[in-house]
């Protein structure tokens, strides 16, 4: 192994130390659903905005559209961490939170270049990690008495997949991806009595678990035509990804519990055992793009999903969730990919994203704007890969509360040639 490779694969290693770290920052939109979605987009995506269904790339994993798959010439291995800051404001106060994560673990391989090509994966699928705190009255109490509620979350759901593309025609590929969402999601609330002059010497709660775990398959069309213009030194290209609706297999667990001020259990009642289903929503994302050679390429897209169609295990509840749709758009360059100057070889990306989100907050759906940048230092076949996105979530003035976040995408691509027959004259 080469002094370069031994580097980067020491990277590999500290990236891939950061699984330690746990969930992604505190976000009170986490609340809805089963969490706040990751998506599928790998560091090179996310600085663009987040598109990737339709431009082909050669030297990283096509992981948004698994038709993509057959431009994976070369066997491919990526690994990603992530850190980031948010901010939640309302009109009299403010908090941060800080946190990092392992963002993925995927590799490519070809069986047939150009013709098939296979990838596995393991990414975060959706991140719950709220807390609010608040007071509110006792019902019937006389005197009148207040309790201090308190109302978080934790978990979410990862998904390990299999992805395959397959060359049908020149311009044509098609792929299917089989993902396996497993994790648990758990929601606790605690009631505090204020009483005067003597205070209940404990805290009741309610303790909700949720199990989950089943697969969901996404199917995958691109169309790439290339040496197109007077030079034969463009592409273009356009994809199309199609997730099915699923339920996915669940169990809750409800349990009632009194606890002491250290928060450990005094007292602990199971209330509920239930079995039954999450119903996820199909959602459909279409993209084009145009490049020219290996200097640049420009892409935008488009995603739809009907949360409507959301249902939790409890069968009528689909927590007045609504349409969710997003636009991103954005590009990468760079200026001469055999250049002596080192500056000139590197790849730099930019983009941004603009969506709706499924719920509404105080009547109103919660936007959200953000821009991306982004850079992959090259090191022979491989790169050390960049992202930085920065945005805003809701709207105090409509929503009651906003977000603000920064988020730091890093982390390490390996091209090599495994698994090709060498040939000799």
């Amino acid at each position: 192994m080469s002094l370069t490779k031994q580097y980067l694969f020491t990277l590999a290693l500290f990236v891939l130390s950061f699984v330690a770290l746990g969930q992604a920052a505190r976000s009170p939109f986490s609340t809805f659903g089963i969490g706040d979605p990751y998506g599928n987009a790998l560091i090179q995506n996310q600085a663009m905005g987040g598109i990737g269904v339709s431009q082909p790339q050669y030297w990283f994993v096509n992981n948004q559209n698994p038709a993509l798959l057959v431009f994976n010439y070369y066997t491919v291995f990526q690994a990603g961490g992530l850190l980031e800051s948010k901010t939640i404001s309302a009109d009299t106060s403010k908090i941060k939170s800080v946190n990092g994560n392992m963002n993925y673990l995927v590799t490519a391989l070809p069986i047939k270049p150009g013709k098939w090509t296979t990838s596995v994966g393991l990414m975060p699928f959706t991140s719950v990690n709220y807390r609010t705190e608040y007071f509110d009255i006792v019902e019937n109490s006389n005197p009148i008495d207040t309790a201090i509620v308190a109302e978080q979350g934790s978990g979410g759901l990862s998904q390990v997949y299999w992805s395959n593309g397959v060359r049908i025609h020149d311009n044509w590929s098609v792929g299917l991806k089989a993902a396996y969402l497993f994790g648990s999601v758990v929601n606790d609330y605690t009631n505090t009595l204020l009483t005067v002059p003597q205070p209940v010497g404990y805290v009741v709660a309610v303790n909700e678990q949720t199990f989950i775990k089943d697969f969901q398959f996404t199917g995958g069309l691109s169309f790439s035509k290339d040496s197109i213009g007077s030079k034969d030194e463009y592409r273009i290209s356009a994809g199309l990804t199609y997730s099915l609706s699923t339920n996915l297999k669940a169990s809750k667990r409800t349990i009632f519990e009194r606890r002491n001020f250290g928060g450990n259990p005094i007292t602990t009642d199971t209330l509920i055992l239930r079995r039954g289903s999450v119903s996820l929503p199909s959602s459909l994302t279409a993209g084009f793009a145009i490049s020219k050679l290996a200097k640049w390429t420009a892409g935008a897209e488009i995603s739809l999903q009907d949360w409507s169609q959301f249902r939790s295990i409890n069968a009528e509840d689909n927590e007045n969730l609504g349409q969710a749709w997003r636009f991103s758009a954005g590009g990468e360059v760079t200026p001469d990919l055999l250049s002596e100057n080192f500056f000139k070889r590197i790849t730099y990306r930019t983009g941004f994203h603009y969506e709706n989100s499924p719920f509404l907050v105080n009547n109103n759906p919660v936007k959200d704007l953000g821009i991306n940048i982004g850079l992959s230092v090259p090191a022979g076949r491989s790169s050390l890969d960049f992202a930085f996105s920065t945005g805003k979530r809701g709207n105090k003035s409509k929503n009651v509360l906003e977000e603000t976040y920064f988020r730091v995408y890093f982390g390490i691509t390996f091209n090599d040639q495994w698994f090709i027959r060498r040939r000799f004259d």
